[in-house]
């Protein structure tokens, strides 16, 4: 009699107490906005932190990308420690790194202090991706589980574009700006330490690690009451006496998961080989390579942000009812149309020496040096570089490259932008929010937490190559070949979906498991 009555009760609590879940959880998932604020915010910086340190190429890649690194760090940690100390305590200590990161790195003075400032922000990030879903799933009513753990991802993008915000208003406080830009996430780190400390300890993991059922008990009755409370520890108690053994790292490589396996690092290899996490650090730098203004450039990133903003809740709408797979194939074929937009954009761009050209160069020396170049005109980066690099030290002609480069070139930069707009676009609506679904629905119960761990280590080392290697790539390989790549990429993406990816729209995950585990 029990059974039949206990889901419409279930769900009557769950009504009545859904304000506080739903609080709770937009608490947690301010973990989710923080990791998208810290990824995008130092997009603004580049340019104050290349000048202050003085960085090459190679410095500033990691710079940018010893984030990811730090991340690396952070998702193999945060597992084991969350199932040690507990999902809320784990989050604390985040919030304690990211305001750490945001301060020190805004007060730094030299490279490596600032490189170990950003890598503590970085293991945040790591902790925070992982264990706010965490949490926030195992508090969550079924009912309203997915949307509640979508707050994560939709918060992560709410950081981004907030950051693009941030970085557009503070740009004008002079050479120090950056300090500004990176100190400023303190605030938010702050708020979201002080309020980590009103909610509840996670009820299945005080059930699970320290048998503290009345505790556990007392959390979930204001959920979903006390009916809901002894229905959903009777749950956790029958999972903990049927758990399977837990997974280890060698079983990942079993040849019943390989189907599995392939899968799972194919999306996560191309959700970044692919280049977005260049575009969301560097997407002022991208823009003043347009020929656009400093002004223009942060401008356009925050287009950036809310372009991608708008299209994670379109993913959010349509994952359950398109399904994976169509979203993937869309997104990745239109990423592979934007890409080749933008290289055909920068591919038709030529570069002229006239008056008013080289009046805006800033820098006296570099400027004299170019003056026998007027009146000329490049049809190429190869070209021009051919030409320019003869006349110049080797330190000056970095900078030209950098930063005066952009005072010469003549391009369509509404198509670039419309090429950044839509590859973002497309991302948000599969490689982005898809990746996360399918690896909370093709992996089975007892390899789940280590293979999660294992492939998202694999997702940050790609991102951190790419970021690492972007700022060279523009310097050397020019914004053309740059963008090839990187449509080259995106097309084998398209193949790798279509011939690997298999739909799960629809499906338990025991029939998910049952087509993709090999017999």
């Amino acid at each position: 009699m029990s059974q039949e009555k206990s889901p419409d009760a279930t769900t009557k609590v769950v009504k009545m107490n859904k304000s506080y879940t739903i609080m709770i959880s937009l608490i947690v998932a301010l973990g989710g906005f923080l990791l998208g604020f810290d990824s995008a915010v130092i997009s603004g910086a580049v340019k104050g932190i290349t000048v202050y340190f003085e960085m090459t190429e190679w410095m500033l890649g990691f710079s940018v990308g010893c984030v990811v690194f730090g991340a690396m760090a952070g998702n193999l940690m945060a597992g084991p420690a969350a199932d040690y100390f507990g999902r809320k305590k784990v989050l604390i200590v985040v919030a304690a790194l990211f305001t750490i990161s945001a301060t020190w790195s805004a007060m730094a003075t030299g490279y490596v202090e600032f490189i170990t400032a950003r890598i503590i922000g970085g293991i945040g990030i790591g902790g925070a991706i992982l264990i706010a879903p965490i949490y926030i799933a195992e508090i969550a009513p079924p009912k309203l589980r997915g949307s509640l753990v979508s707050f994560n991802q939709l918060n992560i993008v709410i950081g981004i574009s907030v950051a693009y915000f941030s970085n557009y208003f503070l740009v004008d406080l002079g050479e120090d700006s950056w300090r500004y830009m990176l100190g400023v996430e303190a605030i938010p780190a702050l708020i979201y330490f002080a309020a980590l400390f009103t909610v509840p300890r996670s009820p299945r993991w005080l059930i699970q690690k320290l048998n503290k059922v009345e505790l556990a008990r007392k959390v979930l009755a204001k959920v979903g009451g006390e009916e809901y409370a002894e229905i959903t520890i009777q749950e956790i108690q029958r999972g903990i006496d049927k758990k399977e053994p837990k997974g280890k790292l060698a079983d990942l490589f079993q040849s019943k998961y390989t189907t599995i396996m392939i899968i799972a690092f194919g999306i996560a290899f191309f959700q970044q080989i692919t280049g977005i996490n260049a575009v969301f650090y560097y997407a002022p730098t991208i823009f003043e390579q347009a020929g656009g203004s400093t002004d223009s450039s942060f401008l356009q990133a925050i287009v950036v942000g809310l372009t991608n903003l708008v299209f994670t809740i379109v993913a959010i709408m349509y994952i359950d009812r398109l399904g994976r797979k169509p979203l993937l194939l869309i997104g990745t074929s239109f990423m592979t149309i934007a890409l080749l937009m933008a290289t055909f954009a920068f591919n038709n761009a030529s570069y002229e020496f006239n008056v008013t050209s080289l009046n805006k160069v800033e820098n006296d020396e570099i400027r004299r040096a170019l003056t026998p170049l007027k009146g000329k005109t490049f049809d190429g980066q190869a070209a021009l570089f051919k030409e320019v690099a003869p006349l110049l030290k080797e330190d000056s002609f970095l900078v030209f490259k950098r930063n005066e480069i952009t005072n010469f070139i003549q391009i369509n930069a509404t198509l670039v932008l419309v090429a950044i707009l839509l590859y973002v676009a497309s991302f948000a609506i599969s490689l982005g929010p898809v990746m996360w679904t399918l690896f909370s629905e093709v992996f089975p119960t007892n390899i789940k937490g280590i293979a999660i761990s294992a492939v998202g280590f694999f997702n940050s080392l790609v991102s951190f190559s790419v970021t690492q290697v972007f700022p060279w790539e523009l310097s050397n390989l020019g914004p053309t070949s740059t963008f090839a790549i990187y449509a080259l990429l995106s097309f084998c993406a398209i193949l790798f979906v279509s011939k690997f990816v298999v739909e799960t729209k629809g499906k338990t995950l025991e029939q998910v498991q049952e087509a993709l585990i090999r017999k």
